[in-house]
């Protein structure tokens, strides 16, 4: 996924095939989301700034490697959903195959579940870096610390949904609690977003 081209990227996101979806998608959503706020910090990277510098160098390192981070998340959520169509697809024909199989299921459900559970936190640590550089970062630039808020909310609602559609197969009730109380941090990860994009719009000469 990190050599293809977006063309061919898009191309397989559009195939009937079980992966790349939805999961993927949410990680590239971070992904996006960080580089932006990389990008903006760098643009605040002169001596106009320099009352923040250190903290500007953090934001920056910080970005890039929750970039990288979210595009490994993106290739493990192809890999982890590959996996449960396998498992769907172990024969079921005696009591002992059914049995393997209803296991296998509920295993690769779970790691289905934590990809893009893992996804939201990486979502939540890149819009705490927007919301950090939202008041010191270079103005002119500002509007895209705005749109990474966006691309952080994005790939946490999307994130969610994928956590959501496999909660119902996984059987361990404290994996289900824990995975469930990840989904219920979006909420407000989606009005902080929501609360740096009217930050940018107020800001901006209309």
């Amino acid at each position: 996924m990190r050599t293809d081209s977006i063309e061919t990227f898009l191309a397989q996101l559009a195939a009937r095939v079980p992966a790349p979806g939805g999961g993927a998608t949410a990680a590239l959503h971070a992904a996006q989301a960080a580089a932006l706020v990389a990008m903006v910090a760098r643009y605040s990277d002169a001596a106009r700034f320099a009352d923040h510098a250190e903290e500007i160098g953090v934001i920056t390192a910080t970005a890039d490697r929750l970039r990288e981070n979210a595009l490994s998340l993106a290739e493990e959520d192809a890999a982890a959903f590959t996996v449960v169509t396998q498992a769907y697809g172990m024969p079921k024909g005696t009591p002992e195959q059914t049995a393997a199989r209803s296991e296998a299921i509920a295993k690769a459900l779970v790691g289905a579940a934590q990809v893009p559970a893992i996804v939201i936190a990486v979502a939540d640590q890149v819009l705490s870096l927007a919301e950090q550089l939202l008041p010191i970062g270079n103005r002119n630039v500002i509007s895209d610390v705005a749109a990474a808020a966006e691309g952080a909310r994005a790939a946490a609602t999307t994130a969610r949904v994928n956590v959501e559609v496999n909660l119902g197969g996984i059987t361990d009730p404290a994996t289900r609690g824990q995975l469930s109380a990840v989904v219920e941090r979006v909420g407000d990860l989606v009005l902080r977003a929501d609360a740096v994009t009217a930050t940018v719009r107020d800001g901006l000469v209309r």
